[in-house]
C-alpha cells in the first residue's frame, strides 16, 4: 500500500475538477479525498496499491481535466486508512 499527496495548479477550480476526480476514482481501488484550497489549487490524497494509485493519477492527467492543469506536485506519503474516495470540504 502507498499514499500520494498531490497539488494541482492551473484553472482547477470552478470546472468540475473535484467531481470528475471522484468519478475517475470509482474505476480504481483507491481511497482518499480531494478538495479546493483557498489559494486556487486543488489538493488530493490517495491511498491504495501502488499500481492503482499511479494509474488513478495518470487517468486524472489524461482526462478532460488535462487542459486545466498547469502544474502537478506529487509527494509520497505513508499509507493511511480511509473507506472511500470523497470530496472534502
Amino acid at each position: 500500500m502507498t499514499g500520494r499527496h498531490v497539488f494541482f495548479e492551473g484553472r482547477v477550480q470552478g470546472v468540475g475538477f473535484r467531481w470528475t476526480t471522484k468519478n475517475i476514482a470509482r474505476g480504481y481501488e483507491v481511497t482518499g479525498w480531494v478538495k479546493n484550497l483557498p489559494d486556487g489549487r486543488v489538493e488530493l490524497q490517495a491511498c491504495g496499491e501502488t499500481d492503482e494509485v499511479e494509474a488513478f493519477l495518470e487517468a486524472i492527467q489524461e482526462s478532460d481535466l488535462k487542459s486545466h492543469i498547469r502544474k502537478i506536485d506529487v509527494r509520497a506519503i505513508p499509507h493511511f486508512v480511509a473507506t472511500s474516495f470523497d470530496i472534502a470540504s
